[in-house]
């Protein structure tokens, strides 16, 4: 017991000494984006996707203080070929270009690039290859999205004291 309670005072000693302070605490980038943030508009399913997953992760925009803007890059590429040139597997990659700006001084806060990969099978009937492929599409936006946040978090603005 007395080992765990050690450990713990440890912890805050090291954590109080690297001045660091959680993202959705007081004073934390978390609390100046939330409800804060305005995204651009949707242009296509991928940005819809992209839109959800960020708004769940920033909050509806109640004031916006910050407009967030980003370009989306998407290609599939056959992965499993078989030897009669018949496409088994692709894999989806992405890239998202973001910027975080201020609405009031046109300042951009803090920008950046993302990329994942995901990957959907396309062996069986057309709609399910379809179906797949939809799904491959929405789970790379929130991986994406997640890694926006990521970095929003980490590099974007602290709320005013």
């Amino acid at each position: 017991m007395w080992l765990r309670n050690l450990i713990a005072v440890a912890a805050l000693a090291v954590t109080a000494a690297c001045n660091m302070t959680p993202a959705y605490g007081p004073g934390g980038t978390g609390t100046a984006l939330h409800g804060r943030v305005q995204l651009r508009e949707p242009a296509d399913v991928d940005s819809f996707a992209l839109n959800r997953r960020l708004s769940e992760r920033l909050g509806p925009e109640a004031a916006a203080s910050y407009a967030l803007d980003y370009r989306l890059t998407t290609a599939s590429v056959a992965q499993g070929i078989t030897p009669d040139d018949v496409t088994t597997r692709y894999s989806l990659n992405g890239t998202a270009d973001f910027a975080l700006t201020d609405i009031a001084t046109g300042a951009v806060l803090t920008q950046g690039r993302v990329s994942n990969f995901t990957s959907y099978s396309a062996v069986g009937t057309t709609i399910a290859t379809l179906a797949a492929e939809r799904d491959a599409h929405e789970r790379l936006m929130v991986m994406l999205a997640d890694q926006i946040m990521t970095r929003l978090l980490a590099t974007g603005p602290k709320p005013a004291p």
